[in-house]
């Protein structure tokens, strides 16, 4: 192979793997034994400095394929820079109507992306805090292996 075609394949490939999603926050939790309980609040922090910026906040769960619910339920709360919170109950659907486990899954595990905010936006700059807390009837939820939160810039701006 000639210097030339070297340099094009490092080229392309540096282009191809430098452009990326531009992330404001992408954080994990391993959940201990995988029992998620009450007093397990995840706390994910950050920073935005352009209110402009549109954003889409997505989670990732992973989960044992021995999970007992189709759904998650959590609680959601943001605190804002001016010390404001707000709290919101979600449900994260884990299966399909029929049981069937969405996302990618192997004998022993799933892992679903659930865009829980697209195209949101942060009216205050300065420092947020996102909590999520489990919310089920039982005080220790079995089968949670891991939560991810991914704050990411779409590229555009609101009006």
């Amino acid at each position: 192979m000639n210097l030339t075609r070297l340099l094009f394949l490092f080229s392309t490939l540096f282009i191809l793997f430098s452009c990326g999603p531009k992330y404001a926050l992408k954080q994990s939790y391993t959940i201990e034994n995988n029992a998620w309980t009450y007093a397990d609040s995840l706390r994910f922090e950050f920073n935005i400095a352009d209110t402009t910026t549109l954003y889409d906040l997505l989670l990732d769960i992973k989960h044992t394929t021995a999970f007992s619910s189709q759904n998650l339920y959590t609680r959601i709360s943001t605190q804002f820079p001016s010390g404001t919170r707000l709290s919101k109950p979600l449900s994260l659907e884990l299966a399909n109507a029929a049981g069937e486990w969405q996302g990618n899954c192997n004998a022993k595990s799933c892992t679903l992306e659930i865009p829980i905010q697209q195209g949101a936006y942060f009216n205050q700059a300065g420092s947020y805090a996102i909590t999520i807390e489990q919310f089920m009837r039982d005080s220790v939820v079995n089968g949670v292996q891991s939560i991810t939160l991914k704050v990411i810039e779409t590229g555009e701006k609101r009006l």
